[in-house]
């Protein structure tokens, strides 16, 4: 990442899971699931950094972020 794209160690972003994954391919169900999320309409907290930033990317049709 780029210094101006860098994250202070101490932020997190909240993810709700908004909408089903039925009709989905299987990575994308495992990515809502390494996120932590097991049921629809769970919120969960996770750090704020690439790694989290690029699972929420892959699916963000199927949650929302705050």
């Amino acid at each position: 990442a780029r210094m101006s794209e860098a994250v202070s160690p101490n932020k997190a972003v909240t993810v709700t899971w908004v909408k089903s994954a039925i009709g989905y391919s299987i990575r994308q169900k495992r990515t809502i699931a390494a996120l932590g999320l097991s049921k629809l309409g769970q919120t969960v907290t996770r750090p704020d950094n690439p790694q989290v930033r690029g699972m929420i990317e892959a699916v963000k049709h199927l949650v929302a972020v705050k």
